[in-house]
């Protein structure tokens, strides 16, 4: 049985192939058609659906759009349609912005339009270059068309892809239908919800608006957030307190706020950033963590369950994750990977997978998120030959590069099936030593991002504990770790102000020569651990196929570029 999963509703949108219960692919739009995000997330957005991506998901298994079984949108429009359920038009206004509405949005009648014809959609507007893989389907099959409420879908892509037999599931973000929050408890391979909260209180939504406050784009930009928290002390905490305020049995509330009342005015983009915009940030963190850390005692204390499953945009932030990891009553704490919106995707078709074949099967477990396209020598020669820019094959990839990074050259990574998610995991990354506390900035610099940024550490799993407090198998850079004492001065590059780091482990089982490149470099420097960041340029998706990482090469001031077993170099 193949399920297929989309996110389309919101932004990240994608798509993933589920075949009798295993993730074949998984993949988000933007890194195909190289749009950030795939789109902003717009009402009269909603209408696109991710085709490249399920192209891509298709072409991996070797099938056709009608030889699905099961089709799953993570949005279920029914829950917001209400007397409209069953009529045959919507109305909306020539300005609709200009009118009242009964709706939570004066948009949604025609975002909802979107979602219902989505079946229309996907049987009928492929673009002209992928037809053929979309040929021989209607609205009504042969598919079986599931609209999946997104935050069951959010949900399920914690539990049913968790290495947990039971757990409690928590999951947060802006927005799904209505709901905002939620809470579960997986047992017996059954998932129930034990509570959720609805608009307009959203812990997702207040740090997007305090986002765009400080000048960053909203649905695109909270990490930077998060980073500039760490500069800042968090003085307007007991402003923010009467903002969002907890009220106990796993409820909250959000309070409408004047932000330029509160905090002076919107920090325009480019500008500097002052004391008081780090404060801001660092309040806002400081008064999240502490909200979320009395909703997870809460769930716990009705679940009593071990382990917790976590998933939604708010799970993104690795801060907040480790602040649970070590403060809550859960013995162990996993977050989905791809937990933003792109990850419904997976949570959707893992659900109609599992409610189609009765739990039968044995669980799947995301142990790695490597679910993206691959590319074989042959392909990756031919278009290097195109370019007819000098490379060369590695007699030893792993050495070769090794030695480079030791010069603290900066190196272009493209090896296996790109990543799942927002994370470069060592498939499409940007690489380099950890040793000099200045190529941080140097990485900033060639990547156009702000100086408070940080960059991240990848460290073999092995050697996790000897270099940062705890640490432990941590393979999608959800959590972060304070650097041991004693290794503060030889990794200076990835520790960033508060002394933490997010770090990546990794194992030869899940990527063989990526480890084989980290064993090489503590061999020959005794530094177990290198900068791992995404190969991509502000703005810019990750990269994707061998055109995208030569293009960025190219166009940066990178020195090398590993592609395959192909190695090219820039010379002075």
């Amino acid at each position: 049985m193949f399920t297929l999963g989309i996110n389309a509703a919101y932004h990240d949108c994608s798509a993933t192939l589920v075949h009798d219960g295993v993730v074949l692919a998984a993949a988000e739009e933007e890194r195909f058609t190289r749009i950030k995000h795939g789109k902003r997330p717009l009402p009269f957005s909603t209408w696109q659906l991710p085709f490249h991506a399920i192209d891509y998901c298709l072409r991996e298994a070797g099938i056709m759009l009608a030889d699905v079984d099961h089709v799953a949108y993570s949005f279920d429009p029914s829950l917001l349609l209400g007397p409209c359920q069953d009529s045959a038009t919507i109305s909306l206004p020539l300005e609709p912005s200009a009118h009242a509405s009964e709706w939570l949005s004066p948009w949604d009648p025609l975002f909802l339009a979107s979602i219902v014809n989505a079946p229309r959609q996907l049987a009928s507007g492929a673009p002209h270059h992928l037809k053929d893989r979309f040929r021989g389907v209607r609205h009504d099959g042969p598919f079986q068309w599931h609209f999946v409420e997104h935050h069951l879908a959010h949900e399920a892509s914690a539990c049913l892809a968790s290495p947990f037999d039971d757990c409690a599931v928590l999951t947060m973000d802006g927005r799904g239908e209505r709901a905002t929050t939620s809470y579960g408890i997986y047992q017996d391979r059954r998932y129930r919800r034990i509570r959720q909260v609805n608009l307009p209180h959203s812990l997702g939504l207040l740090y997007e608006a305090l986002t765009a406050h400080l000048g960053f784009l909203h649905s695109s930009d909270e990490y930077k957030v998060m980073a500039l928290a760490s500069f800042g002390k968090p003085v307007y905490a007991p402003l923010l307190r009467e903002v969002l305020r907890y009220r106990g049995d796993g409820g909250y509330e959000v309070n409408p706020a004047d932000w330029g009342r509160l905090f002076g005015p919107v920090r325009r983009r480019g500008s500097e950033f002052t004391q008081t915009h780090m404060n801001i940030a660092a309040s806002l963190q400081q008064v999240l963590e502490e909200t979320v850390l009395q909703m997870v005692d809460w769930l716990h204390q009705q679940t009593r369950a071990y382990n917790l499953c976590m998933a939604g945009g708010v799970a993104l932030n690795c801060v907040l994750n480790a602040r649970i990891r070590d403060c809550s009553a859960f013995s162990r704490v996993w977050v989905q990977p791809a937990s933003g919106d792109s990850g419904t995707s997976l949570g959707a078709a893992l659900w109609i997978d599992a409610e189609r074949s009765g739990a039968s099967r044995p669980h799947w477990r995301m142990d790695h998120a490597f679910l993206g396209p691959a590319y074989d020598d042959g392909e990756i020669e031919v278009f290097l030959k195109q370019t007819k820019l000098p490379y060369r094959r590695a007699g030893d990839l792993a050495g070769e590069v090794a030695d480079l990074l030791t010069q603290n050259k900066v190196i272009g990574w493209f090896q296996g099936r790109m990543e799942f998610g927002p994370r470069a995991l060592g498939a499409r990354s940007i690489l380099a030593s950890p040793i000099d506390a200045t190529m941080q900035a140097r990485l900033n610099a060639i990547k156009d991002r702000e100086d408070f940024r940080p960059v991240a550490p990848v460290v073999l799993e092995e050697e996790a504990a000897h270099w940062f407090v705890n640490g432990g198998v941590s393979p999608f850079m959800v959590f972060v770790y304070e650097v041991q004492a004693g290794k503060a001065d030889r990794i200076p590059a990835v520790r960033h102000v508060d002394g933490t780091a997010r770090i990546q482990t990794i194992n030869r089982r899940q990527n063989a020569v990526y480890h084989d490149l980290l064993r090489a470099f503590a061999d020959r420097t005794g530094v177990p651990v290198l900068i791992n960041t995404s190969f991509n340029t502000r703005g810019e998706p990750i990269v994707c196929n061998p055109r995208d990482a030569v293009e960025s090469f190219c166009s940066t001031p990178l020195d090398a570029l590993a592609i395959g077993p192909f190695l090219m170099e820039k010379q002075p």
